[in-house]
């Protein structure tokens, strides 16, 4: 592992330890996490202490209101297991419902986008198959901070600013989220009390007091108010799921892992499978080439994302062979060197804001956990006096009849949120994530090329200047990449969005379990990220 090693300035040093690492994007939860482990919990009680805790002190990005989905390594077994805690569309949501009250695309506000709050199921299921502690002793500390207040971080503080109209726009939202009509500012101390009493009331009754008590019932008759089709009939019939994840192949013994549909992780490891196909050593990392035969990848791999993923229980999804060496092959070839594609799907042959978390045990146990409301504080809706806020995942269905990803009753949509795991020669060696929308499988695909390609350590890999391709051949480079870099790539055809204009790159956490059991932790500079191990 190359420590230091290369041009670009690095921001901060890897923690390194040897009984836990937590890394996440807000201090107060990582703190949170490793305390839960000195008390003697695993990776998993600390993951999910880790994520109610951001529930609170990260409220733009996640709650309980949104879904969830994680990759977790039992070390016991040697098993890597995908949990997919995403909801689907209420009973009574049609397409053609949608598309009477004049959408062209589905709309991202309001009650029509809210989709069954899925992350809650998602605790519960890996506590009871992987925890050791109770929901009430995890829920302790994030409670308090409901409660008493707890000094809001800066880029968070920005975010929140950001969604003032949004949040303006629902009273209960506004009475919540904007005390004394603004946003909390920078280090100034807020207090969610009626969250406090709903964490409180989940550590006291569990999980069914959430779905099919009077909280459930507060977000049904918040959604339906706004418009939406929410029942508490739909929240009670809800469960997640263990699903078995997909992978990719690298070289010296690596392997990428994802969560399958309809989760977006596909994307990830289909750009991973077109980049394997050059030799990125001789091409030279932070090169013009390299960066243009990245750009082309993830260009192919989401045309393909965007034609095909969808929920597996109500379209037939071509996994065999989209990610078949055959068809990698025919995408591999569309790439020139010389000039920038407009990316279109193939046809392979048929076969039968965000937060992210990992966590790493002392025992071998890893977690790579990520959760979301989707868009800034979600809908916009805040359900009665609960202090939950609603997700807005119905927006990323489709409204064009026969897609795979048509909205449709009980349909899960298209879900941008993925968790990201790496092993070496069938054991675990990274679990990773970079949150941040359709920004995840491009950061993916960049930290996890720096990782086991360029042998970066975990911090440098999430320091790296990164690209986000935005659209067809336009594409965003973060300041750091040259100016000669980005007139070559101009040359062929790439339009470049204006250098230094604001831009999100994601949000990246990573693990690297070294030899004789060494963890260490990199957390993302570009927001309030931190890494705590012992």
């Amino acid at each position: 592992m190359n420590f230091e090693s290369f041009s670009f300035p690095g921001r901060r040093s890897n923690v390194i330890g040897r009984n836990g690492v937590v890394v996440t994007s807000q201090p107060l939860a990582a703190q949170w996490g490793l305390n839960v482990l000195q008390q003697g919990g695993n990776a998993v009680d600390a993951a999910i202490a880790t994520v109610a805790a951001l529930c609170v002190v990260e409220p733009t990005s996640t709650g309980i209101g949104g879904d969830a989905f994680a990759l977790i390594w039992l070390a016991d077994e040697g098993k890597l297991y995908g949990l997919n805690a995403s909801g689907p569309a209420p009973a009574g949501l049609t397409a053609e419902y949608v598309r009477a009250q004049g959408h062209e695309t589905f709309p991202a506000l309001g009650g029509l986008p809210v989709t069954v709050p899925g992350s809650l199921r998602g605790w519960q299921m890996a506590l009871e198959r992987f925890g050791s502690m109770g929901l009430d002793t995890l829920l302790s500390r994030p409670i308090a901070y409901a409660r008493d207040g707890f000094p809001v971080s800066q880029r968070i503080a920005k975010a929140w600013a950001r969604s003032t109209e949004k949040m303006s726009a629902h009273p209960d939202s506004k009475r919540v989220w904007l005390p004394n009509g603004r946003a909390p500012r920078p280090a100034e101390l807020f207090r969610n009390p009626e969250f406090a009493r709903t964490l409180q009331t989940l550590a006291d009754e569990g999980y069914d007091a959430f779905y099919r008590g009077d909280v459930g019932r507060q977000i049904a008759e918040c959604v339906q108010a706004a418009g939406g089709f929410l029942t508490q009939d739909d929240l009670a019939a809800y469960q997640a799921e263990w699903v078995e994840p997909i992978s990719v192949a690298w070289k010296n013994g690596y392997e990428f892992h994802e969560i399958p549909p309809n989760g977006q992780g596909l994307t990830a490891l289909l750009a991973l499978n077109i980049a394997r196909g050059f030799d990125l050593q001789t091409i030279g990392y932070g090169t013009a080439n390299y960066y243009h035969t990245l750009i082309e990848a993830i260009k192919l791999a989401f045309a393909d994302a965007h034609a095909y993923i969808a929920d597996p229980r109500h379209a037939a999804i071509p996994l065999t062979g989209l990610l078949s060496d055959t068809y990698t092959q025919q995408r591999q070839s569309l790439i020139s060197n010389l000039q920038s594609l407009s990316p279109t799907p193939g046809q392979p042959q048929p076969h039968g804001d965000t937060v992210y978390l990992t966590v790493a045990d002392g025992d071998g146990n890893m977690v790579s956990w990520i959760q979301s409301l989707y868009m800034g504080f979600g809908s916009g809706l805040t359900a009665g006096t609960t202090g939950v806020q609603l997700q807005n995942r119905g927006a990323n269905f489709s409204l064009e009849p026969g897609h795979p990803n048509e909205a449709g009753p009980g349909k899960r949509p298209y879900h941008t949120i993925i968790p990201g795991f790496i092993t070496q020669n069938g054991r675990a060696w990274s679990s990773f994530g970079v949150m941040g929308g359709f920004m995840q499988p491009q950061g993916h695909l960049q930290v996890g090329l720096n990782l086991v390609e360029f042998d970066m350590d975990p911090q440098t890999a999430l320091d790296a200047p990164r690209f986000q391709w935005l659209r067809d051949k336009e594409v965003a480079l973060e300041a750091a990449i040259s100016d000669d870099i980005r007139a070559e790539l101009t040359r062929r055809g790439h339009q470049l969005t204006p250098k230094g204009q604001p831009m999100h790159y994601g949000g990246g956490q990573v693990i690297v379990r070294a030899a004789d059991g060494v963890l260490l932790g990199g957390s993302e500079p570009r927001n309030d990220g931190s890494a705590v191990g012992w």
